[in-house]
């Protein structure tokens, strides 16, 4: 696993300071206690308010040191990768933001936190300082388990207790208003690979077809390993799994849902995944959502939490007030996505379906020579773009496939200005609009479908920017229609075609198109994508 730092030993530091000198740390400050003691702090405390302070071993970002601001928390204490910290550090956070109202600790249930922030807040105490201490353990990953271990929920308790200090409540108060809330709250964790802190030659234990559920936030193995699935069956699998988990006597009671992020799941996946979780009976139960986000992550875990916590009106009251710190995604009803009414669209199919044996054939084989290739064109693609060229000729071969039956195919033109409709509405990437250009120009030419198809291509240059020469499709394309113009059938136009697909392993670099931003020593001897797909393209319909 390939990673930015400098050494282990300076990741927490670093990271911290650079932390507070971004646009969502500029109202914190730290102690000046590098590097054993890490405490981040608000710049302005009032110290008639209950202080809450959490922590714990980092490599949870944004927890801790990310839930600090009004609302929240008052200071967070930074251990080591996944280590709690020293006494000493928490004793330092205590009696730097601790005045007459005391002090409430939100630890997670880890053997290390518990002993570090109990032994903390026997010595603020012996100092006269009021210190109160809330234990999270909120995972049911391990049903019966005398120690649950605290995950995600914990960041739940820092809202909780944050919005209890800045109402003025007694700490007393807090305390069982945050001891209430964890009690409502429980968490189950799904990943596809474990995290990796910092050790280049630590292999994954997940094979390739496997993943875990109920894994801990340290890496810790999962309760159950399980094969790998499309997201809605490992979603019911998770979402089942925390269902069994509640109470009975809970069946009317409504609940939030926590979506965590627990490290690198792409968001447009983490968004797909709270799709998935709408259609499982949990969902059902669920009036309010948070997320998905990252709130309580482990380093580089592929994967994601699933939190609910019980709601009344005073928890739900505590969760949608506002809190300073960014990395608080807020709270919302859960409910079907909102839909608005689409406008009046051109017809896609003005004219009226014909067929006609050869076109159709045409048609079927050029569609079989495309989807055929899809592989072989994304790896070339993969070389110097996306690698999605091969995808998006196929896709757009099987959009036309799938409407075959509404097809002029009777009228050239017709026909070349309905694709054109069709690659409009669902192409995607340049080549496909560039297509759809083309097409529709040549549909609405006057001259003959050969000629047409070259007036085509000239708006498609005009529109695109490209050139013979600068290395596109164009450079196979071109020669093909021009070949066509001048009277010759398909197996002359894939000569051409082919000899200018060719031509582009020679080209050093590209004017235009996605290989324009790439090395030249990237692009040297690789065909261009684009090109090569039509070269492939007239190939298999003049061999059919």
């Amino acid at each position: 696993m390939k990673r930015f730092f400098n050494t282990r030993e300076t990741v927490v530091t670093e990271a911290l300071d650079g932390f507070l000198r971004s646009s969502a740390g500029h109202h914190l400050c730290r102690l000046d206690g590098y590097p054993d003691t890490c405490v981040i702090m608000r710049r302005e405390i009032d110290r008639r308010e209950v202080s809450v302070i959490s922590g714990g071993g980092s490599g949870h970002e944004p927890a801790h040191a990310g839930f600090v601001g009004h609302g929240m928390l008052t200071a967070a204490v930074c251990g080591a990768l996944f280590a709690s910290p020293c006494v000493d550090a928490i004793l330092a956070a205590i009696l730097a933001t601790t005045g007459e109202a005391g002090c409430l600790l939100v630890v997670k249930n880890y053997t290390g936190d518990r002993l570090n922030f109990g032994l903390a807040a026997e010595r603020a105490r012996a100092l006269g300082k009021k210190v109160e201490m809330v234990t999270v353990g909120d995972d049911i990953a391990l049903p019966g388990s005398a120690t649950p271990r605290g995950v995600a929920g914990t960041v739940l308790a820092h809202k909780l207790a944050g919005h209890g200090a800045a109402q003025g409540w007694s700490l007393e108060h807090v305390t069982e208003f945050v001891r209430d809330g964890t009690k409502r709250m429980r968490t189950i964790g799904m990943a596809l690979e474990d995290c990796n802190p910092y050790e280049p030659a630590r292999a994954s234990r997940l094979a390739a077809d496997q993943a875990e559920l109920g894994l801990g936030i340290h890496g810790e193995p999962g309760a159950q390993r399980i094969a790998v699935a499309g997201a809605n069956e490992l979603m019911a699998l998770a979402a089942s799994t925390l269902e069994a988990s509640l109470p009975t006597t809970v069946r009317n009671t409504r609940f939030a849902l926590v979506l965590n992020n627990l490290g690198t799941v792409p968001e447009v996946e983490m968004a797909l995944l709270l799709e998935s979780f709408s259609h499982t009976p949990l969902a059902r139960r669920i009036s309010h959502v948070i997320g998905p986000a990252p709130l309580m992550t482990a380093l580089d875990m592929n994967g994601f939490s699933l939190t609910v916590i019980e709601l009344d009106e005073a928890i739900t009251n505590a969760l949608q007030a506002p809190a300073q710190p960014r990395a608080w995604p807020g709270i919302t009803t859960f409910g079907s996505p909102s839909v608005a009414p689409m406008p009046a669209m051109p017809e896609a199919f003005p004219f009226t379906p014909s067929h006609n044996a050869a076109v159709a054939s045409l048609l079927a084989r050029g569609a079989e020579v495309l989807v055929a290739n899809e592989a072989a064109l994304n790896e070339l693609d993969g070389k110097i773009g996306d690698g999605d060229a091969g995808s998006t000729f196929a896709s757009a071969a099987r959009d036309i496939t799938a409407v075959r039956d509404r097809l002029p195919m009777n009228d050239p033109h017709q026909l070349m200005a309905t694709i054109g409709n069709i690659l409009t509405q669902h192409a995607g990437g340049s080549s496909g609009v560039l297509f759809a250009i083309m097409f529709s120009a040549a549909g609405h030419s006057k001259q003959p479908w050969q000629q047409a198809l070259r007036e085509g291509l000239a708006h498609m240059m005009e529109c695109g920017g490209a050139r013979p020469g600068d290395r596109t499709m164009i450079d196979a394309l071109y020669p093909a229609l021009e070949a066509l113009a001048a009277g010759g059938g398909l197996k002359q136009a894939a000569q051409a075609a082919r000899k200018g697909a060719d031509a582009t392993t020679t080209m050093d670099s590209a004017r235009a198109g996605r290989a324009a931003y790439v090395p030249s020593e990237h692009v040297r001897n690789v065909p261009d994508p684009g090109a090569e797909a039509v070269a492939r393209l007239l190939e298999g319909l003049a061999a059919g």
